[in-house]
């Protein structure tokens, strides 16, 4: 479960979290400082893309902030994406951390969906998956009002554990029982490849 923090979103990306996790949870910037143990005027900071997180600050964030699937609910959903004939998986929103897959998904993995489980699909991520990442912000993608889906096209990898081939997939937020996001990844079309049938998309 500990993963490298390259693998972590951004200072600047972390902090508009922080934000919208303490609106969720209608938590206090003075609250949120006592969690994290830092001063009001840090949380500030950090929220406002003025000062970076210290590396261990960075990890507590992100433990806070991170989908688990902890409700009946959350499970719920996690086994209709088990249970989804089609290759589809969820992840965390925030870290990229696989969270379920369907059986057709897993097919297209190289080692157990075990060994995948909690562990981010990010260092799998193409060019143009890494790009549409970083336009999320921009389109409003963690905002109440903004459409909860986007497809696009993925580009492809070299990768041999988690390949991903030229195709289009949707992402679709999310919202879990405990206020934390998680991210729907669909295959929409792909191109028709001798070795395998579909693409991953992170």
């Amino acid at each position: 479960m500990n993963e490298p923090l390259l693998d972590m979103p951004s200072g600047v990306q972390l902090g508009r979290q922080l934000r919208r996790w303490r609106a969720l949870h209608r938590i206090k910037q003075a609250h949120a400082a006592e969690l994290f143990g830092v001063s009001q005027s840090t949380i500030s900071r950090w929220e406002a893309g003025l000062q970076q997180m210290e590396w261990a600050e960075q990890r507590r964030v992100v433990h806070a902030l991170s989908a688990r699937l902890d409700s009946a609910a959350d499970h719920a959903l996690a086994r209709l994406v088990r249970g989804n004939p089609l290759p589809v998986h969820l992840i965390c929103d925030l870290t990229h951390r696989l969270l379920a897959c369907s059986p057709a998904r897993a097919a297209q993995f190289s080692v157990p969906v075990s060994e995948l489980l909690g562990r981010s699909l990010w260092r799998y991520s193409t060019q143009q998956i890494s790009h549409q990442e970083a336009q999320l912000d921009t389109l409003g993608w963690r905002d109440a009002a903004a459409p909860p889906s986007l497809a696009f096209a993925t580009g492809a990898n070299d990768s041999a554990t988690v390949p991903i081939r030229p195709s289009v997939c949707r992402w679709t937020r999310l919202t879990l029982s405990d206020g934390t996001a998680a991210r729907l990844v669909e295959t929409l079309a792909a191109e028709p490849d001798p070795r395998r049938h579909d693409a991953t998309h992170i």
